[in-house]
């Protein structure tokens, strides 16, 4: 698989016919019993022992919040240490919103309630050079066993995101409301998806994620095959790299991340990398293509020097 510097973009007009049959065609709202399911399934979230202590800072910034006229972005400096990041309460998720939150830090969660702008003290981050490939990934991408492609189906993936774990409950952040805010960041060309497909065309894995500048912010994956979202992250990373990013945002510590070789690092740390790459022109404009002249399979991650490196 391969990348060029510059991903050879679709067809405006037909990309943007594509994407408002996506909206038309697709149902993204949800019902009332699955909106009482999941605020229900939200309050037993937020109860936990672990989490409970969250509660009270939790809706003294709530009154705070309602009771200023002050609707400016936070400073992520100023995030609350209980609930770990909680940096203010989010009024909006329209791409003037949303874009300079996420080069300030900041981005949108929430199980219950209103929508929250958090920045946690330690950030999940992969710089580039580090990324580690193991060998029976390298044998997936050479073996051609999955076929990757870039923003194809978008909705389709963050539906995938979306689906309840096995053995987990089926509660999820990704709601209509942040499908709705990405699907019209995806149409600016700021949000992209990687669609992993098996050899009889079906969608087995995927992720997407927000570009600012040169920075990815990975927002979700889903596997339903095994391998499946390794395959389309590192043919992510890969191109990322060729592009020039300076490195992909995972948010919080999963063993997942930790095994591809995300690090973390402290609050102050993240956001002076993204004071400085994020206020760079766009990387690649439009929507993304794989590029078939970049062996993924063949990549070394460490011929490159990330940004610490």
């Amino acid at each position: 698989m391969s990348v060029t510097s510059q991903a050879a973009p679709l067809a405006s007009a037909d990309h943007a016919m594509q994407l408002q049959g996506l909206r038309h065609d697709a149902v993204i709202d949800e019902t009332v019993e699955q909106r009482l399911r999941r605020c229900a399934l939200g309050l037993a979230w937020s109860v936990r022992p672990k989490r409970i202590g969250g509660v009270a800072p939790t809706l003294a910034m709530l009154a705070a919040h309602y009771l200023s006229a002050d609707r400016s972005l936070p400073n992520p400096d100023d995030a609350l240490d209980v609930p770990d990041g909680l940096a203010g309460i989010c009024d909006a998720l329209d791409p003037e919103t949303l874009l300079p939150g996420y080069a300030r830090g900041l981005y949108p969660w929430c199980h219950l309630g209103p929508m929250k702008w958090w920045a946690p003290r330690e950030r999940m981050v992969l710089f580039f050079d580090r990324f580690h490939m193991e060998k029976n990934l390298r044998r997936r991408l050479r073996n051609n066993h999955f076929n990757v492609t870039f923003d194809t189906d978008f909705l389709a993936v963050m539906q995938g995101c979306a689906e309840p774990r096995p053995g987990r409950p089926s509660l999820t952040w990704i709601t209509p409301q942040i499908m709705r805010a990405f699907l019209k960041l995806h149409e600016l060309g700021h949000a992209h998806s990687v669609e992993v497909r098996d050899g009889d065309g079906e969608l087995v894995g995927g992720l997407y994620g927000l570009a600012v500048g040169g920075v990815f912010f990975t927002e979700s994956q889903f596997t339903r095959k095994r391998d499946a979202s390794k395959v389309g992250f590192a043919t992510l990373n890969c191109h990322l790299q060729n592009w020039g990013f300076a490195l992909n945002d995972g948010k919080h510590t999963t063993a997942h991340l930790v095994q591809l070789g995300f690090e973390q690092i402290p609050r102050s740390r993240f956001n002076g990398i993204l004071h400085e790459h994020c206020s760079r022109d766009r990387q690649v404009e439009g929507p993304w293509q794989v590029d078939t002249g970049l062996d993924v399979g063949a990549w070394d991650p460490a011929a490159t020097a990330g940004v610490d490196g």
